[in-house]
């Protein structure tokens, strides 16, 4: 299942004798991991095995045995490899068996845990639920959201911009929300960037900027590339932002006033909308769709085709990119 038919079932107060939580976002699995852990169970009845930690022998004999002091025995795993079928089976079917058992499997990394997802049954009153990477509405309002669990005082642009310098990276936004949290001052932008820093030696937000305005960007992707960025990462960022500025320049051409809520689904920051409304509106319609043709079609190239040095490959293709469109 997806995360709003989950969060259905949370607000219903269904509790599942085994939970599996994989998909694209790192972030809202661990959350995820942690929240159901916590609803369910006391620090103390929660016992944690992390990646080598794990044992299957080990597992199962913890799920099958009761707890002599307490009614709830959660056993959260956190794992960055597939646990074979047979041994899963073995394990969902243990925690269905003791109801003072749960079972929360955090799957994390790149690996490929769909097929794992057929262990986690109805049958076995389990559940797989598969997250996606956040969209920027939805990271924002769960930053909102934090703040006001912390009792936060802010402003929402200080948060939008908390989010923005961090490569819309969630999870450090977190972490910076609470830092900011023993300040005891209202967040404003102001604070932000006092006390807060971006990671990385590159903006990623100023390189798109450069990319779609036909600047040279040899050097700052070169750094990007360095710092560990993915080659498709990448390439979805830059075609997510060719999509934003057709938005926003067809919603200029449509009703002239461009509203950042109705095009983006949020308010960035003042000079990031302005800086991306006047970079819009200057692109031809008719190249947008080339543009974003011309991504795509690298995208695929780079995850079907047999290439010697995909990270040169990458950089000589935007380079031509450039000199195309400009």
């Amino acid at each position: 299942m997806y995360k709003s038919e989950f969060d259905k079932y949370l607000k219903a107060n269904k509790r599942f004798s085994s939970y599996m939580f994989y998909g694209q976002s790192t972030f809202l699995v661990e959350q995820y991991s942690y929240l159901v852990s916590k609803l369910i169970a006391k620090d103390e009845e929660i016992e944690k095995l992390y990646f080598e930690e794990y044992n299957f022998k080990y597992t199962k004999d913890r799920l099958l045995q009761s707890s002599l002091f307490s009614s709830n025995n959660v056993i959260l795993v956190k794992i960055d490899k597939k646990i074979p079928k047979k041994e899963l089976d073995i394990l969902v079917e243990a925690a269905n068996t003791n109801k003072d058992s749960t079972l929360i499997l955090a799957c994390m990394g790149d690996v490929d845990f769909k097929s794992m997802e057929s262990s986690f049954s109805a049958k076995q009153n389990a559940c797989a639920v598969r997250f996606f990477a956040l969209m920027t509405n939805e990271a924002l309002a769960f930053l909102q959201n934090e703040a006001k669990r912390l009792k936060i005082d802010y402003d929402e642009s200080a948060l939008n911009h908390l989010y923005f310098m961090h490569k819309q990276d969630i999870s450090l936004s977190t972490n910076d929300l609470n830092k900011l949290l023993v300040l005891n001052e209202k967040v404003t932008t102001k604070l932000v960037d006092l006390h807060c820093f971006g990671v990385g030696s590159v903006n990623f937000d100023d390189f798109l900027y450069d990319l779609i305005a036909f600047k040279d960007i040899g050097n700052d992707l070169a750094l990007l590339l360095e710092e560990g960025l993915n080659e498709i990462f990448i390439l979805n960022q830059i075609s997510s932002f060719i999509q934003q500025l057709f938005m926003i320049s067809s919603h200029a051409r449509i009703f002239a006033v461009v509203n950042p809520i109705e095009v983006l689904g949020y308010n960035p920051p003042k000079h990031i909308w302005e800086k991306k409304s006047k970079l819009a509106i200057n692109i031809k319609p008719k190249q947008f769709l080339g543009m974003l043709e011309y991504i795509l079609n690298l995208e695929l190239a780079i995850k079907t085709e047999k290439i010697d040095n995909i990270n040169l490959y990458l950089q000589a293709s935007l380079r031509k990119f450039i000199v195309l469109f400009r």
